[in-house]
């Protein structure tokens, strides 16, 4: 894992919330069924991480890896209706996909939008909030 430390910038952080917001809009509209599954996860994890991204850019802070910006939303004082530290099995998920030829079951995609349906979008909310003061 490697930290750089650059200058903040609450502009460009801006920008990844609301990349994050459309494209979470946009996979939550997809059908769900099986053959769509690994992208629907693999996309709504990628938005979370964006998340954390946007706070480490507002903050100054890269990172050349996904752990990083997870902790960094785990941070995040809000309240959802399911855990937060449930992101973090996303990316485990997520791995397991993209590197093993996991398949995922439609449990796994059902939980998966039940996660993003209860944490994405009061995490954005407290992250926008706490860029503004």
């Amino acid at each position: 894992m490697t930290t750089r430390y650059k200058r903040p910038d609450k502009k460009n952080a801006l920008s990844i919330l609301d990349a994050a917001e459309r494209e979470m809009k946009y996979t939550l509209s997809l059908n769900v069924i099986k053959e769509a599954g690994p992208t629907i996860i693999k996309n709504i994890y990628e938005c979370f991480r964006m998340l954390g991204d946007a706070v480490l850019v507002s903050k100054g802070i890269g990172s050349s890896d996904h752990i990083l910006p997870i902790n960094e939303i785990l941070k995040i004082r809000v309240i959802t209706k399911r855990p937060i530290n449930l992101i973090d099995n996303l990316r485990r998920l997520r791995h397991n996909i993209n590197y093993y030829g996991y398949k995922p079951s439609l449990i796994d995609i059902n939980d998966t939008i039940s996660i993003a349906e209860s944490c994405f979008y009061p995490l954005l909310k407290e992250i926008k909030k706490l860029m503004i003061n």
